[in-house]
């Protein structure tokens, strides 16, 4: 029997999959259900790995330190401390970690240590069984994009796209206010606290009222994963983009990827979080802006469109669950993005 039909099984009978929390993504018949893991406890096991760059142990001390102060317990991978020119270890050495924090039962949650670059050199080295069986929350953002696409594509497994450990303050009692706002978020929705932000209203946002699982990340890895086993489907989605570090000209290009390969046309809604833009070279400025380009791309669908949104590469950047249903209201006092 395959992962389909075991689920509609226990569907069809009424019966429910322990620790699972499963709604069915409406429309989207290349889905599979979407699949709850279970929200965490005091006593819970959180898992620190580097699947992507690489960074120290004391520079996670800080991560730590407030997730036990929340009440979690902490396993700290092999990889944390280990270096391959920008790897947080080898490519064999990154993916045995993490698959030892994939299959250990006790570890109820992981958390990337920080992004970089990576994730796509193991993720087909991954084997998933194991999270079948018992999901958990995987944590991350930025490279870890590629994982959240895959889960979603592959297993309906939502995810939390999140600050990892390089991201908490050294000092707590000195963070500024939207940092520590930031780091709580990863704390509320690992606990299971409906999340529900608002944003101000950007003039040029188009306003609309949609429903739909949250999926996204960043863009341009979700431009890379066009046609690979982790291409993500987007149709009655909310999809929510950010990036760093790119000219217009390769945001216009990546716009014109998600549009050509059809991820714009069947969306419920689309979010644009921050986007830290390289200047262009003098003589060869590109003459358009970020709502410009993105607002040619969506001029005939009808669905609402933000822009300016608390996620990315930025300090403002909230906890999102990802594969998780949405409610997102565009409208000309604010903008609401809420977990149902």
């Amino acid at each position: 029997m395959n992962r389909k039909h075991f689920l509609s099984s226990f569907l069809v009978a009424g019966l429910p999959l322990p620790g699972w929390s499963v709604w069915n993504n409406e429309g989207d018949d290349d889905a599979p259900a979407a699949i709850l893991p279970r929200y965490l406890k005091p006593g819970d096991t959180i898992g620190i790995t580097c699947p992507a760059g690489f960074i120290t142990q004391p520079e996670i001390q800080p991560a730590m330190l407030q997730m036990i102060e929340w009440g979690f317990n902490i396993k700290v991978g092999d990889t944390v401390g280990k270096q391959d020119f920008t790897f947080g270890g080898t490519d064999e050495e990154r993916a045995r970690d993490f698959q030892q924090m994939l299959d250990d039962p006790k570890v109820k949650a992981i958390m990337c240590a920080r992004g970089g670059y990576g994730f796509v050199r193991i993720i087909d080295k991954l084997n998933f069984s194991k999270l079948i069986e018992h999901p958990k929350w995987i944590i991350g953002f930025s490279d870890i994009t590629v994982l959240h696409c895959h889960l979603n594509r592959n297993y309906g497994i939502a995810s939390l796209h999140s600050k990892m450990c390089n991201s908490f303050p050294d000092d707590w009692n000195k963070a500024e206010p939207i940092q520590i706002e930031t780091i709580l978020s990863i704390k509320q929705a690992l606990t299971g606290q409906k999340m529900k932000y608002t944003t101000p209203v950007n003039p040029l946002n188009k306003p609309g009222k949609a429903e739909g699982a949250l999926v996204g990340g960043n863009l341009k890895l979700i431009e890379t994963l066009a046609g690979t086993k982790s291409d993500l489907h987007t149709a009655n989605k909310i999809l929510f983009v950010e990036d760093t570090g790119e000219y217009l000209y390769s945001i216009d290009r990546m716009f014109w990827n998600l549009k050509r390969t059809g991820k714009l046309e069947k969306l419920a809604g689309l979010i644009v979080g921050g986007f830290k833009i390289k200047p262009d070279d003098p003589g060869e400025e590109f003459g358009r802006n970020i709502e410009d380009i993105v607002l040619e791309k969506v001029k005939e669908y009808k669905y609402p469109v933000c822009f300016d949104f608390p996620v990315g590469h930025q300090r403002n950047n909230y906890a999102l669950k990802c594969g998780v249903k949405h409610r997102f209201t565009v409208s000309n006092e604010e903008v609401m993005l809420q977990e149902i």
